[in-house]
């Protein structure tokens, strides 16, 4: 069973830039959703939408971390060992192949469910300085 997220105004972090990104993530973990048939062309489409989220994440990252980073974020390495657990989780134990897509799509909402929610919560403290 998939695990959909829809965009709320709670999870802004007051920055157009990264509020944007985290909705389109959040739109990447649903399009994954989308793709959960067993059919090869859902398999195929799966591979190619999570592959997308990855390269959306690692732009996230490096463009939340320059936005934190320029207004003297105090807890940038704590945003780091997040980004780095996320990297390691996505290319080690998250994947295709350890996991069925529905468990994988699931996970993924969750986790950027959890970022959004929480460490980028913090965020709009220190951007709205």
């Amino acid at each position: 069973m998939s695990n959909r997220v829809q965009w709320e105004p709670r999870h802004s972090v007051g920055n157009e830039i990264l509020d944007d990104q985290h909705r389109n993530l959040l739109a990447q973990c649903n399009a994954l959703a989308d793709c959960l048939d067993a059919s090869p062309e859902g398999d195929r489409k799966f591979r190619q939408v999570f592959d997308e989220l990855l390269v959306l994440a690692r732009e996230h990252f490096g463009a939340e971390e320059a936005l934190l980073a320029s207004h003297g974020y105090p807890e940038l390495d704590e945003h780091r060992n997040e980004r780095d657990e996320f990297d390691y989780l996505a290319a080690e134990v998250a994947t295709t192949e350890n996991f069925d897509k529905d468990e994988l799509q699931t996970f993924l909402a969750l986790w950027w469910t959890g970022h959004i929610l929480g460490s980028a919560g913090k965020h709009r403290a220190c951007l709205e300085r």
